[in-house]
């Protein structure tokens, strides 16, 4: 759909899977239901990282970071869908796209960090535990928390601010569920082999990096366990699996959509893999971590049991 002669459009349309309707209201109310566990799981996995003592270690606290990132980046596209999806209209305007765009670029390329980071938390834990409480003591760890921000945060903002620079010559339809790099890049008009070159170049270097920091950092830790007797070994990997199951449910849809030029993208596939990284994962990431671990699933139910008892206490005064 073609606007006036200008650049920038006042709204982009989100076409989703306008095609096919029936999908619509199956898709409203999945994301009815998985937005607010996303919410209650990280937002659980935050307070009880805060407030219990035992929980008070670098990896909890990292743990805090990558819960405070999911619930960020549902929040920049789920309640749009959501409003897309259960009216007629399928608008976003410029200015709700680039804020979209922004959020959902910053909590994207920081979490891919934040991962990596906490790979080399539990190769420090595991295969230098007599000094892992002086290598990760709490002043390291806000320290190497706020680098991986800082890097992610300059990353995304350079990328997003790129693309939105682009001359879009008045097209305002965008194939997909929401403001993303790719397909911004894709209707823009004129040439933008550079920016589809930077784009890729760019999350190439990134997933590298991560990525990279990762297979060393378990290498490392795979070698080590097997030295472990069988006890602690199975710990170990109670641990480690957690967070590798977490790694491969970011990296792989992510991967898959910015490793290839924004021009070969094909029609659905990006939309699905866009709800799995953007509302699926964010999702189970809490219940992985809780479900496979002893002391979040003690702490949750402390936690429950004194939410119950108080409220037990405010109805017997009432």
């Amino acid at each position: 759909m073609a606007l006036s002669n200008e650049s920038h459009p006042e709204e982009f349309i989100l076409l989703g899977f306008a095609d096919r309707p029936w999908l619509q209201l199956p898709l409203f109310t999945v994301l009815l239901i998985t937005y607010p566990m996303a919410l209650v799981g990280n937002i659980a996995i935050i307070l009880v990282s805060r407030l219990d003592p035992r929980l008070h270690s670098p990896m909890y606290f990292f743990l805090t970071n990558l819960s405070f990132l999911d619930m960020c980046y549902t929040t920049s596209i789920v309640p749009q869908m959501l409003f897309n999806l259960g009216t007629s209209k399928k608008t976003i305007s410029y200015v709700g796209c680039a804020i979209q765009l922004y959020i959902f670029s910053i909590m994207g390329s920081t979490e891919s960090l934040l991962l990596a980071l906490m790979s080399f938390d539990r190769y420090v834990a595991i295969c230098r535990p007599l000094h892992y409480t002086l290598i990760m003591n709490q002043g390291i760890c806000i320290l190497l928390a706020s680098i991986v921000w800082l890097i992610g945060i300059t990353y995304a903002v350079s990328e997003a601010t790129l693309t939105l620079q682009l001359p879009l010559c008045g097209v305002n339809t965008l194939d997909h569920l929401l403001c993303e790099v790719p397909f911004l890049i894709k209707i823009a008009c004129g040439d933008k082999r550079a920016n589809e070159l930077i784009l890729t170049v760019a999350c190439f270097f990134m997933a590298a990096i991560s990525l990279g920091f990762i297979i060393v950092s378990y290498a490392l830790i795979g070698r080590a366990i097997f030295k472990i007797k069988s006890e602690g070994r199975k710990k170990a990997f109670g641990t480690c699996s957690s967070h590798l199951i977490v790694v491969v449910l970011s990296f792989g849809p992510g991967i898959s959509m910015y490793l290839q030029p924004p021009s070969s993208i094909s029609k659905d596939q990006p939309k699905f893999m866009a709800l799995f990284y953007g509302v699926v994962t964010p999702t189970l990431n809490p219940f992985i971590y809780t479900l496979r671990n002893k002391d979040v699933k003690e702490a949750l139910g402390n936690l429950m049991r004194s939410i119950f008892s108080s409220k037990s206490c405010i109805l017997n005064i009432k």
